[in-house]
């Protein structure tokens, strides 16, 4: 069985999602991360190989978290984009994975050209 969350808890001054698992683990999200990291098909596509590079998104924050049945949060940002489910599951990697996650946007970035702006808040 897959871990569950325990306590979310958004950090709004700060733009962090906080959340603990059954398990133990606890993952802080910046609204940034999980924004560029969308579940949504606007952002993942419809399958391997169609995901849409976000640019821009350093200022984005969650303005709301709604819980989706006992599966997922559906988080709403401030840029309008509300459209993903984040499992339970699907935010569990996202937070053991986030080092590679995060690594490989910013090469992206790169690659297509664009930089964070280092001067932002995330």
């Amino acid at each position: 069985m897959s871990a569950r969350p325990v306590e979310i808890h958004l950090h709004k001054a700060s733009r962090v999602l906080e959340v603990a698992f059954d398990d133990g683990r606890s993952f802080r999200f910046t609204s940034e991360y999980l924004r560029v990291h969308s579940p949504s098909a606007e952002v993942a596509g419809h399958g391997p190989g169609q995901e849409v590079l976000q640019v821009g998104k350093e200022d984005v924050a969650i303005t709301g978290v709604e819980q989706v049945g006992n599966y997922a949060v559906q988080l709403e940002f401030d840029d309008g984009h509300n459209s993903g489910i984040y499992t339970w599951d699907y935010l569990y990697r996202l937070g053991a994975e986030h080092e590679q996650n995060w690594n490989r946007y910013l090469k992206r970035l790169a690659e297509a050209g664009h930089r964070r702006n280092e001067n932002r808040l995330n």
